[in-house]
């Protein structure tokens, strides 16, 4: 990963949040707004079946959860560890800050490590509702403009749930890491509709699908354990409903149009993986950044977590084209990434009826 090089990682680190204390961030963009007269539904029968299977998928994240679930987050990370093993790194730490460390720090650090994930899951949320809000307007079709009105109110119940969360079940919420913001930056300055579709919906919603995975797995928290669930069934489709859109619009374009989207995508992909370096954790710990990473990344579970956040994104890549269409300049850096054996899982268009609750 990038961080194997020294020089990198420090210039990684070297990038800072700069919204401080701020209450609100600003994005400047200029993109059109897109009216259709064509009403005709039908014609993409795969995201109409995605439609009316959003129109019943509906839940209510203020009553159909047990919010009166008692959450002990020490509780919690014991019993993870219990599932998981002793510290969640299965490294040597000799000679590093970790190397003293009492079990109640290790302890310590799983509730911020969660704290800071879910956290990061809130922020991506909201950056998911101000995107899809967007798709409304921009994209050309109506029967697209009808699902991502519903992906609209999903990502607001997202938003919602994940915020009551940590602000009734957790302590310590942390601001959104700089390189999941840059990100988000990065799509909403687009103007081009299918940039944003690019990097929200198969991009930012498919490595979050993957880490919603991992947690739902290795957490034993009954509640957020079914707040993931609920979640998950709502991405799947939202992930699908990218794939459904670009794969036509994609076949008609060119060669070099493409390239400026294996280009996004691989960019996109890279940051979303060194964002879990989680160095807002580090400093609220008051452990030296560098040495940390360092660290971490040395840890068979964290490189295992790092590489399964492609397990969405390379099929659905795929499927749309851009591993080997107009070349295979994006195939190529899958593969040197070591992800590329993800290309034969299901893409998420085939896949999300697996993933709807019950």
């Amino acid at each position: 990963m990038a961080s194997d090089n020294l020089g990198e990682l420090e210039s990684l680190l070297a990038i800072t949040n700069l919204d401080g204390d701020s209450p609100d961030h600003r994005v400047d963009s200029r993109y059109q707004t897109v009216f259709t007269w064509n009403y005709d539904k039908g014609a993409r029968s795969r995201l109409d079946r995605l439609y009316e299977k959003a129109k019943t998928a509906q839940w209510n994240a203020r009553t159909d959860m047990a919010w009166d679930t008692d959450v002990d987050p020490e509780r919690v990370v014991r019993s993870n560890r219990e599932l998981m093993g002793a510290n969640g790194l299965d490294v040597d730490v000799t000679g590093t800050p970790f190397e003293r460390w009492t079990d109640d720090q290790w302890v310590q650090l799983g509730i911020e490590s969660q704290n800071w994930m879910l956290s990061q899951f809130l922020h991506g949320e909201q950056g998911a509702l101000i995107c899809t809000a967007r798709i409304v307007e921009t994209v050309p079709w109506i029967d697209a403009k009808y699902y991502a009105s519903t992906q609209v109110m999903d990502e607001a119940r997202h938003v919602e749930v994940f915020s009551r969360y940590l602000d009734d079940k957790l302590d310590g919420r942390y601001p959104i890491n700089v390189h999941l913001g840059a990100l988000l930056d990065d799509i909403l300055s687009e103007d081009r509709f299918d940039m944003t579709y690019l990097g929200m919906q198969i991009m930012v919603e498919g490595l979050a699908l993957a880490a919603f995975g991992f947690m739902h797995e290795t957490t034993t928290e009954p509640l957020l354990k079914d707040i993931l669930r609920h979640v998950m069934s709502d991405e799947a489709r939202h992930v699908a409903f990218g794939v459904l859109s670009l794969q036509e619009f994609y076949a008609g374009l060119s060669s070099a149009e493409l390239m400026e989207r294996k280009e996004f995508a691989y960019d996109a992909a890279v940051r979303m993986r060194d964002r879990f370096m989680q160095q807002e954790v580090w400093e609220r710990l008051g452990v030296p950044v560098k040495d940390a990473v360092q660290v971490i990344t040395r840890s068979p579970e964290r490189q295992m977590f790092q590489r399964m956040l492609f397990s969405k994104i390379v099929p659905n890549c795929k499927k749309l084209g851009l591993l080997d269409q107009g070349g295979t300049w994006l195939r190529d850096r899958f593969g040197e990434l070591g992800v590329i054996e993800f290309e034969h899982l299901a893409d998420t268009g085939d896949e999300y009826e697996a993933l709807q609750v019950a």
